[in-house]
C-alpha cells in the first residue's frame, strides 16, 4: 500500500507542474520542529516536499531589481509560483485523505510569527531532509539541479511512505558569493547547522527592512532576490526557461 500510494502521490505532483518531488523522514529533526511549530505540527512522522523551479530569464535579471519592470515581474511570478504549489499541495492533501491517512499542507509562504519572522514549519528543512539539496549560507535549499532558484511546499501526513534520500551534505565550500552580495548584510556566514537556531545565519528582520525600505522607495511589491541570482549552483547551462 505504501509503494503504490507513494508512486500516486508523485504522479499526482509531477502531472500537477511540480519539478522536484521527495519523502522525507522528519524524526531527525523532531526537536527543531516541535521547537518551531509544536506538537500539532511535530506528530508527523513524514513529509512530502515539492518544489516549482522559478524562470532563468527573470532570476538573471534581478541585480537590476531597482527597475520597476524587473520588480514586478518578479514579484508576480513569485506569487504564481506560490499559489501553483498551495494547489499541488491541496490535491495532495485530498489523495492521502481518501487512502485514509492524516495530512496537513504547508503553504510556500506562512509567516505566522511576527518576531521570529517564520512559519510553523520549514519547507526548506523537509526538501532538505527529502535529499533533494542542502541548505547553503544564504537558509535557501540548494539543489544540485537549479541551485536556489526553486520555490517549495510541503503536505505533513502520517502515511507510511517511504523516504527518498537522506539530507544532503553542504557543497558550499569557501563561497561567500551570496553573503558578500547581500545588501542587507544580513546573513553571517556560518554553514547550517540542524541544531542550531536560523538566527545564528541569517537576520530576518534586517532582510525585511531592507526590502520595505525598497518598496517604500519604488512604490510597487518588490522582493531582492540577490542571494538566489548570484548562487553559482543556480548559473548552469540552461537552453531553455522553465
Amino acid at each position: 500500500m505504501g509503494l503504490r500510494l507513494a508512486d500516486d502521490i508523485r504522479e499526482l505532483a509531477i502531472e500537477a507542474g511540480a519539478d522536484f518531488f521527495g519523502v522525507a523522514d522528519l524524526a531527525p529533526a523532531r526537536d527543531a520542529i516541535f521547537e518551531q511549530g509544536g506538537e500539532s505540527v511535530a506528530r508527523f512522522p513524514r513529509a512530502v516536499s515539492i518544489g516549482i523551479a522559478l524562470p532563468h530569464s527573470i532570476i538573471d535579471k534581478l541585480p537590476d531589481r531597482t527597475s520597476v519592470a524587473v520588480a514586478r515581474k518578479y514579484w508576480q511570478v513569485y506569487v504564481e509560483t506560490n499559489q501553483h504549489l498551495d494547489e499541488i499541495t491541496s490535491r495532495l492533501v485530498g489523495r492521502l485523505q481518501q487512502a485514509g491517512f492524516s495530512a496537513l499542507a504547508v503553504p510556500a509562504t506562512h509567516t505566522v510569527d511576527p518576531d521570529r519572522l517564520c512559519g510553523v514549519f520549514s519547507n526548506k528543512l523537509a526538501a532538505h531532509l527529502a535529499g533533494l539539496g542542502w541548505i547553503g549560507k544564504s537558509c535557501l535549499l540548494i539543489t544540485p539541479e537549479a541551485g536556489p532558484r526553486v520555490r517549495w511546499a510541503t503536505v505533513l501526513t502520517g502515511a507510511p511512505l517511504a523516504a527518498t534520500g537522506r539530507a544532503a551534505d553542504e557543497q558550499c565550500g569557501e563561497c561567500r558569493q551570496c553573503v558578500d552580495t547581500c545588501p542587507a548584510r544580513a546573513f553571517t556566514g556560518r554553514p547550517f547547522r540542524a541544531d542550531e537556531h536560523r538566527d545564528m545565519r541569517f537576520a530576518a528582520k534586517k532582510c525585511k527592512i531592507y526590502v520595505t525600505q525598497m518598496k517604500e522607495k519604488m512604490g510597487c511589491p518588490i522582493l531582492c532576490g540577490l542571494c538566489v541570482s548570484v548562487c553559482p549552483h543556480g548559473k548552469q547551462d540552461h537552453p531553455q526557461d522553465h
